[in-house]
């Protein structure tokens, strides 16, 4: 009896001293197929001096290259490094210890995007990138059906599988998704819907990446969500197409356009303090050779090797992590927790990433 009530008196102490999560609004940020090894090393030096893959090597040295990975990742992903690294968590630099894996053993993006927004793998009814509706509640449709977030949840993507992928047929979330008009919010939203069909069909139906950033920033200042999903396209894009400095400049030009977002962020009275950004990606790629960088799936080796960035008022600011073993599909669950909610999906969601959590 004593024993349970001093069990008892453990767990209230707990409760008195946890604090209160700060977090009323959470961004989503995925970069589609980025690998972790330029996010932590820079322009990668087994790439840059090599044609087909680079056009012009020169160029790409002068803007890109430095003699250390610490500079060159600088170059590259400067918000990342300059602002998350000092004020937040990243995940997944494997060079130091600190490992970051998909749990899906398909390794291209419906089941990687899967994976993170619903906080599991399903390698059985997810296993193409084809245009179908997900069986599985994910995160965004489980947020949006809680007391204070109806109406405040909405995602924009490049890629237009999306409405598929989140299954808006049955949830009715708002997703932006692909090349299709935007309902015009101001004269800006206006211009962005007749340009995007204007420029080089470079990808199909997906569309370029700042049209993406724009509409949702717009869809931000305007609308307020309290959770915003945003999914950009281009790296992974670049790097099936086998032009590497395109892949640098695009990650390059997100970061800037992610800076932006977070710059914003902290001058608006209902989001300054009270905002956690993530940021990850969906796959990683290959990484043993020219040929390999340009592929993923489940027949490329490392292809399940990811990472993430965490910033936010309850992430301790330890910047880049040393060691440990996460998975892709705690994402959901650390969202939820950060809001204060705790996720119950169609399978059980991987636990929370303990660390991204003052104590």
């Amino acid at each position: 009896m004593k024993f349970k009530l001093l069990i008892l008196f453990v767990m209230l102490g707990a409760l008195a001293n946890a604090q209160p999560s700060k977090t009323r609004n959470i961004i989503l940020i995925t970069l589609d197929g980025m690998r972790w090894q330029e996010v932590f090393g820079g322009a990668d030096p087994r790439l840059v001096g090599h044609t087909p893959i680079v056009e012009d090597t020169v160029a790409l040295k002068q803007t890109f290259w430095a003699p250390s990975s610490a500079e060159r990742r600088a170059r590259l992903f400067p918000f990342l490094w300059s602002v998350v690294e000092k004020n937040g968590q990243l995940y997944g630099n494997r060079a130091i210890g600190s490992l970051v894996n998909t749990t899906n053993k398909m390794w291209f993006s419906y089941p990687g995007y899967n994976e993170i927004l619903t906080g599991a793998a399903d390698d059985t009814q997810v296993t193409t990138n084809d245009h179908v509706d997900n069986p599985n509640v994910n995160i965004l449709e489980y947020i949006e059906q809680q007391p204070g977030f109806n109406g405040k949840v909405a995602a924009f993507s490049s890629w237009d599988c999306f409405p598929w992928i989140i299954n808006v047929g049955r949830n009715g979330l708002p997703v932006n998704s692909g090349k299709v008009s935007f309902t015009p919010l101001n004269d800006k939203v206006a211009v962005l819907n007749e340009i995007q069909f204007q420029l080089p069909d470079i990808s199909g139906s997906t569309r370029l990446d700042a049209f993406t950033f724009h509409y949702a920033f717009e869809y931000l200042k305007r609308q307020q969500p309290r959770v915003l999903f945003i999914s950009f396209d281009e790296t992974d894009h670049y790097a099936h197409e086998g032009r590497y400095e395109h892949y640098l400049a695009s990650a390059r030009y997100t970061d800037d356009m992610i800076g932006q977002l977070w710059s914003w962020i902290q001058q608006q009275p209902a989001y300054k303090d009270q905002t956690t950004m993530i940021i990850t990606c969906d796959h990683g790629r290959g990484g043993d050779n020219q040929e390999d960088w340009k592929h993923h799936g489940s027949k490329v080796r490392n292809a399940d090797q990811i990472w993430m960035g965490i910033i936010g008022p309850d992430t301790p600011a330890t910047g880049e992590q040393n060691k440990g073993q996460f998975y892709q599909n705690q994402i959901a669950q650390t969202i939820a927790q950060l809001l204060g909610l705790q996720f119950k999906g169609t399978q059980p969601a991987g636990q929370r990433i303990s660390n991204a959590f003052r104590k």
